[in-house]
């Protein structure tokens, strides 16, 4: 059968290329095209248009980038058209993907399937209406969404576990990677603990956070420790050496490494995140983090957030937990000082340090077994098939 899938940023692409090699296991005649990334492109198919050309987040960004998203949005539809896909299977990435679903479920194109499901329960709940019209099976990777989608609002959805705890179990049975190594192949000091700095995926985001994290962490390495910065797949390392050369001469700049963010989180013992899928991936690994997320306008953004989300936190490892394993410093929250004096209490001997550790190992038991993109995969091709 043919599957046509569509991701919007980096981690869709890895959860989207996991999720294509298990179908394919389900299906081996399987044939794919996609919008994503490189993660897919390495399982196979034909990618019509890399996600980094669609990938802005926040009012202004969108704003500016409209022309070009509403252009992507309409190749895309014709692309949809023209291939007449078996499925159609969305991954996240809302403002776009529910546009499509409209679209591909007027048209009468073909079932439509979500793989990780827009966070309507943080914001624009109304979303709820699309969802219900435009798409046939919506698999959930977070468990506290089956009482919001099924309990508020009567709508059967699967949880199938979450794809990270796979792809982090994968990682650490298949490497066992000495610290001597990991230090001789990133360029860095073996014997200097780590503090990683994960800015995130989009540009803005990195623009926004990777200085101030930087400016935080300065004093500790004055006191022995290294700082490592986790380079994005989607973003040049130009990028980040342009950003870098903004720094005061008083501020040692981190070390970039690149495809190494597994590697480096299994060495470090302290990170700086921002807020997305990369929260989760250090939870898992055991590493104790400060979430940061400053946006301009830090005073507004704090006010509209508490008007406007539906949910007490930011973090996926506080969501899960429902409770406030981790901290978040987000908007006029994410200064310099308030990510220092959150950083010290997490490190070796800091009095936040072993909480945050039983916080991750409840985390770890609601998130459940490994499995997700299995499980995903083998009810979406047996309801394909009772569909034919």
């Amino acid at each position: 059968m043919k599957y046509f899938l569509i991701v919007g940023e980096a981690s869709g692409d890895l959860h989207a290329a996991h999720l294509m090699a298990a179908i394919r296991r389900q299906d081996p005649e399987a044939s794919f095209r996609f919008y994503g990334g490189d993660h897919m492109s390495a399982v196979g198919g034909i990618r019509l248009r890399h996600y980094r050309h669609l990938a802005y987040m926040g009012f202004i960004p969108v704003l500016l980038h409209l022309p070009q998203i509403l252009k992507g949005m309409a190749r895309c539809k014709r692309d949809i058209e023209a291939w007449q896909p078996d499925a159609v299977v969305l991954v996240d990435y809302p403002g776009f993907n529910l546009n499509i679903a409209r679209y591909v479920s007027e048209k009468g194109i073909c079932p439509v399937y979500y793989y990780i499901s827009p966070k309507i329960w943080a914001w624009k709940e109304h979303r709820i209406h699309s969802i219900r019209r435009y798409v046939t099976r919506l698999y959930s990777i977070l468990p506290f969404e089956v009482d919001f989608f099924e309990r508020k609002h009567g709508y059967k959805i699967c949880y199938v576990g979450n794809p990270t705890v796979d792809e982090v179990a994968a990682f650490r049975k298949s490497h066992s990677e000495s610290r001597e190594t990991f230090a001789q192949t990133a360029g860095i000091d073996p014997e200097r603990p780590i503090i990683a700095l994960l800015a995130g995926s989009r540009k803005q985001e990195i623009k926004d956070n990777l200085l101030r994290m930087c400016r935080a962490a300065a004093p500790f390495a004055e006191k022995g420790y290294q700082l490592v910065l986790a380079g994005a797949p989607s973003i040049a390392r130009s990028h980040y050496e342009d950003m870098l050369a903004r720094l005061p001469d008083d501020v040692p700049p981190p070390t970039l490494v690149e495809g190494m963010t597994y590697r480096l989180l299994s060495h470090a013992e302290a990170a700086l995140v921002t807020s997305g899928t990369a929260t989760l991936e250090t939870a898992l690994f055991g590493v104790p983090q400060v979430v940061c997320y400053y946006t301009a306008c830090g005073r507004l953004v704090s006010w509209l957030r508490r008007r406007l989300l539906k949910v007490r936190y930011i973090s996926l490892v506080n969501l899960v937990c429902d409770a406030p394993v981790v901290p978040e410093l987000v908007a006029d929250g994410m200064t310099v000082p308030a990510v220092r004096s959150a950083l010290g209490g997490i490190l070796q001997g800091g009095t936040e340090r072993e909480a945050m550790l039983d916080g991750y190992r409840l985390m770890e038991q609601r998130l459940g077994a490994p499995g997700a993109p299995e499980r995903a995969a083998t009810d979406l091709v047996q309801h394909l098939r009772s569909k034919q």
